[in-house]
């Protein structure tokens, strides 16, 4: 899979564009003034980027050295700072309660099994009161074939999101099929499903 993305992201331009996922934006009103924050997967940096903008301090995770380095040189260019981990996320140590924020966007290469010990990560580090904020696609993105993985096994569904993250604060789900343009990587009508959630504060249990 490093391979799979190191060849994407060796391409001149932005595979995904250098603008924030959109849905990622519009969560923007939910971020805290300052804080921490993980971005998952977030190969050349435009998510984690542009957390950084908004004031956050940022670790971007991923598994390609290529897009990394792209990603820092797109936060040299946009002026702020960010921390990149070269890692597999398989091998991820999810430090318990470390981040204000922990934003997934599209990390759905991952089967089942290491889905759901991506989940439990995020649940384990995000703090308590910290947001959560996933995107994904749903079943119906096969019959779109504008991105993501051709596995159905990989895409979520509602139940699939309440059943990892019900024990949370849901303060939004949604369903929908919606246009995104996101460099040549994202591009077209995508079923998409989105999760703002917010890990409950040691008060409330």
């Amino acid at each position: 899979m490093t391979a799979f993305w190191d060849e994407k992201f060796s391409r001149g331009g932005y595979y995904f564009g250098e603008a924030p996922n959109a849905f990622l934006a519009s969560q923007k009103h939910r971020l805290p003034a300052s804080g921490t924050a993980l971005a998952i997967a977030d190969g050349e940096g435009r998510n984690g980027v542009w957390l950084a903008e908004q004031g956050l301090a940022v670790t971007a995770i991923d598994s390609s050295s290529i897009g990394l380095g792209k990603a820092e040189d797109l936060a040299r260019r946009r002026g702020v700072s960010i921390t990149t981990e070269l890692t597999d996320i398989a091998d991820y140590g999810w430090p318990p309660e470390r981040f204000d924020v922990v934003a997934g966007i599209f990390f759905q290469f991952a089967p089942p099994a290491l889905r759901g010990a991506i989940f439990a990560g995020i649940k384990r580090t995000v703090k308590p009161g910290g947001l959560v904020l996933i995107e994904g696609y749903r079943p119906e993105q096969l019959a779109y074939r504008t991105g993501g993985p051709p596995q159905i096994e990989h895409l979520y569904t509602r139940e699939l999101l309440m059943a990892a993250f019900g024990d949370f604060e849901i303060l939004a789900l949604s369903a929908h099929d919606s246009e995104i343009f996101e460099g040549s990587g994202h591009a077209g009508r995508s079923a998409l499903i989105d999760l703002v959630a917010r890990r409950p504060t040691l008060a409330s249990g």
